[in-house]
């Protein structure tokens, strides 16, 4: 096991991973920037190294920085959190080489998973269900017309390196598509760095399914169950439960051994996500494979009481997994809310400014993931995420009670927050009755 673990990261998920390594008796190593010299992160952390300004690029994205700062603090290996650098190939890469273990896959899986187009290609040889389209990058709108015509509007036009619905356009009339292919290869282009994008079918109500992994070194995968991720704007991710009101055990046995098979099929190792859509008659599509710890990922420990950032370390550690297949249980029902420094009835504005009052909420079955506290300064460079709330309870009635329970109980003053929305959602019919896919909130 490790004797000392930085942690390439800041905010809650920062405190999340010191908390694990607290847990395992391994000292952390906390990076920040200029910014967050008073984060709640540093001062829990046994060591801290300012590894920069407050711009992500010059700190938390700066590598040779990163890499100095582990060397300085006799680190002996690197946990991205996620974000930043969490899915970057060629940091995993340099972490190794400089000496350290990066916990997380290798970096050619993560760089496979990276590439939508090649990562769809590798999953359908693997027998794991794709949506029709291409296996190639489109590039022209000649053979952008060509394959709508053969698989039908409406289509979606992905780009190909693409994350958080950048470089992505749906296409509903043909007289569309040469605009939208167009405009998507642009964005691609300056959000990626990379203009290749390419199409498939487009669900109209589908529901965001993704199925949590771990897999150890030796060969040895389980899966935990799935999560329903479909509250969501603009492919942004703002409320997770576990388990889906769609998914019953024969469904959830079939889909676990999908993900298994396609971990497999690219020799993957660490904790991961099988990210699928399913149409509104119950089939399911992968859509793509998120090579790290998730941000939801507090709703798979609850209904497991499986440690996932432990398991993390530990497979990175050489370790193998001490849980087998058939010893997973899910247990009673978990939901997640992201509560963000934004402003809902503003078009979601950032909300950046200093907490003047802040009153965390608790009781049974509430768990608070944060690093805010009274008269933290939210700086404006970096996320918006203040806060995850995850409630659970018996079934789903339970657990959607104590999410309301506790939305009431959580004040924070001074900046505007996500609170007030996620309270008319756990109180919206569709909501309680489960009737919810990805443009729920668009109706909302």
């Amino acid at each position: 096991m490790f004797k000392r673990v930085l942690v390439a990261n800041r905010g809650e998920i920062a405190l999340r991973v010191i908390y694990a390594l607290k847990e395992l008796g391994i000292e952390s190593v906390a990076i920040y920037s200029e910014a967050d010299k008073h984060a709640l992160h540093v001062s829990i952390a046994d060591y801290s190294v300012c590894v920069g300004p407050p711009p992500p690029q010059e700190s938390y994205l700066n590598i040779p920085r990163i890499i100095s700062a582990a060397e300085v603090a006799g680190a002996d290996a690197i946990h991205p959190g996620y974000g930043f650098l969490a899915e970057n190939p060629e940091f995993a890469e340099i972490v190794e080489k400089a000496g350290f273990t990066f916990i997380g896959p290798s970096p050619d899986s993560i760089r496979l998973m990276g590439d939508k187009i090649a990562a769809k290609k590798v999953m359908s040889e693997a027998g794991v269900p794709i949506l029709p389209g291409t296996l190639e990058p489109v590039s022209t709108y000649a053979e952008a017309e060509k394959i709508v015509r053969e698989i039908g509007l409406p289509v979606i036009i992905k780009a190909a390196a693409g994350g958080g619905g950048r470089g992505m356009r749906v296409v509903e009339k043909m007289e569309d598509l040469k605009a939208q292919l167009e405009t998507a290869q642009k964005e691609a282009e300056i959000a990626f760095s990379d203009g290749r994008v390419y199409i498939e079918k487009y669900i109209k109500r589908p529901r965001h399914i993704e199925v949590q992994i771990l897999a150890d070194k030796f060969g040895n995968i389980i899966h935990l169950g799935e999560r329903e991720c479909s509250i969501q704007r603009r492919h942004q991710k703002l409320l997770e439960e576990s388990p889906s009101v769609v998914v019953d055990e024969n469904t959830r046995e079939k889909l676990g051994e999908i993900a298994i098979r396609g971990a497999q099929k690219i020799g993957y190792y660490s904790a991961g996500t099988m990210e699928f859509i399913r149409d509104e008659n119950g089939n399911f599509y992968f859509m793509e494979m998120n090579t790290r710890i998730q941000v939801e990922h507090p709703v798979t420990e609850w209904v497991t009481m499986i440690d996932l950032v432990k398991e993390q370390i530990r497979i990175a550690a050489n370790e193998k997994l001490d849980v087998k297949q058939e010893e997973v249980e899910i247990k009673g029902h978990a939901i997640e809310v992201r509560i963000n420094a934004e402003d809902p009835d503003n078009n979601f504005a950032p909300s950046p400014g200093k907490i003047t009052f802040l009153h965390l909420p608790g009781g049974p079955g509430i768990r608070v993931d944060s690093a805010i506290y009274h008269g933290y300064v939210i700086p404006p460079h970096y996320d918006s995420l203040l806060a995850k709330l995850i409630a659970r309870g018996r079934d789903r009635d339970e657990a959607i009670a104590r999410m309301r329970r506790a939305l009431d109980e959580f004040i924070i003053e001074g900046v505007k927050t996500t609170i007030p929305l996620f309270k008319k959602i756990l109180n919206h019919p569709d909501f309680v009755n489960g009737v919810i896919d990805t443009r729920f909130l668009e109706r909302l």
